[in-house]
């Protein structure tokens, strides 16, 4: 099940250095559903995704280098409006015949742009702006049909666009709180280029995901492990308007939790959501555990897997449910290793359940960044010192504390 999938879409093809997923959060701001994509996608896999528009990333490299990653060129062929930023600005450069070039003269920081012409990005912004560089490579000379629309003291093509072809470029990273208004020419990309309408909102989240939920459920009952924290509660209010009494969470009290939290959770979704809670007081046995043990790494291990043990013990007594609710985001699958970019670090919720296991998964926010989880769980009613806590409580904190865990 996945939220937006029939929707308006702007890729961001992945060059690396860790930028995508700040522009697919900035293209989501705009209101417009964006989607991360490695930069080895081919042409026809991006037909077949159907986007209004596409956008490169800035990347680590130069375009010259050995190993440097390259764009699929009938890509720039589809007639689909590109943006490239930085490195994705060089790339488009290269490979429409343009001349990138080492011209020693890098630059990084605050730097000064200077609009010179008419631009669809920079329409109605001032002519002379601070933008954020990080570059050594420039594109000297932009490729032919492109014409030069701003430039700095040391990239003499520090935008470019191809109004025919809707392909754009720009040297600096407008995607950054350091270029003040980077989020405007995004926006003009997005809004006057690739003519997006901005229906990718809260209310819009809920309604597919309610609807893609009950699609998938249908009148079948599901299960959830609700922690108290942030995820697993949006989850869980979320699918619970899908589809009422056929929900019902497990909240194992693991001894873990801040002073007042356990109670909390009750009231929030028994109390007040009406949710069918099962509270399993579970202290005992994981402070247990957890006795004498110091190493981070190792209460982790402890805490995931008694975890895991007390709620298939749990779920055994609703041998009824066909589906298990996960709170996975979309960073918990992109940093675990995927196609779309290397492993930062493994997360629990994205490939570690049993194999074995014979429900099937309903992951409602899959699709989501947590500011966007957030947003939808203030919009669902949820009390604002569950939406904003931090950090997660519980194992979280097990982890974070110096030494070992002890009942005091």
């Amino acid at each position: 099940m996945q939220v937006g999938a029939d929707r308006e879409r702007v890729l961001v093809v992945d060059f690396g250095a860790q930028y995508a997923q700040l522009i697919a959060r900035r293209v989501r701001e705009a209101h417009v559903f964006s989607e991360i994509v490695p930069r080895d996608i081919t042409a026809s896999e991006v037909r077949e995704r159907a986007p209004i528009g596409i956008v490169l990333s800035g990347g680590p490299a130069s375009v010259y280098a050995e190993d440097a990653y390259h764009l699929d060129p009938e890509i720039l062929r589809l007639g689909i409006p590109v943006l490239g930023i930085c490195y994705g600005h060089q790339v488009i450069a290269h490979a429409l015949e343009g001349r990138v070039s080492r011209t020693g003269k890098a630059e990084f920081g605050k730097t000064g742009l200077t609009v010179e012409r008419p631009s669809a990005l920079f329409e109605g912004l001032p002519d002379d702006q601070t933008v954020w560089m990080s570059h050594r490579d420039a594109v000297s000379e932009p490729p032919p049909g492109f014409r030069v629309t701003a430039r700095t003291p040391d990239s003499p093509v520090a935008a470019m666009e191809d109004p025919d072809r809707r392909l754009c470029g720009v040297q600096f990273h407008p995607e950054v709180a350091h270029t003040p208004f980077g989020q405007d020419v995004l926006k003009r990309f997005l809004h006057e280029v690739c003519s997006a309408r901005p229906t990718w909102t809260n209310a819009s989240i809920i309604e597919e995901s309610i609807a893609a939920v009950r699609e998938q459920v249908g009148d079948a009952k599901a299960i959830c492990g609700l922690s108290g924290g942030v995820d697993s509660g949006v989850a869980a209010a979320l699918v619970h308007k899908a589809i009422g009494d056929q929900l019902t969470c497990v909240f194992i009290d693991h001894g873990l939790l801040r002073e007042g939290e356990a109670e909390q959770v009750e009231e929030t979704f028994r109390a007040n959501f009406h949710i069918d809670l099962v509270h399993v007081e579970a202290a005992d046995r994981f402070l247990d555990a957890l006795a004498g043990v110091t190493d981070p790494e190792r209460k982790r291990k402890i805490i995931g897997e008694t975890v895991i043990r007390v709620f298939e013990e749990v779920a055994a007594d609703h041998s009824d449910a066909a589906f298990l609710v996960q709170g996975t985001l979309y960073p918990d699958v992109i940093e675990s290793g995927t196609r779309v970019a290397a492993k930062i670090k493994s997360h629990h919720n994205v490939g570690g359940l049993p194999e074995d296991m014979a429900l099937d998964l309903v992951v409602p926010l899959r699709d989501l960044f947590k500011d966007e989880v957030r947003a939808v769980g203030e919009e669902l009613g949820l009390p604002e010192e569950l939406v904003w806590r931090q950090p997660f409580p519980g194992p979280g904190l097990a982890v974070r504390f110096i030494g070992d865990v002890t009942r005091e």
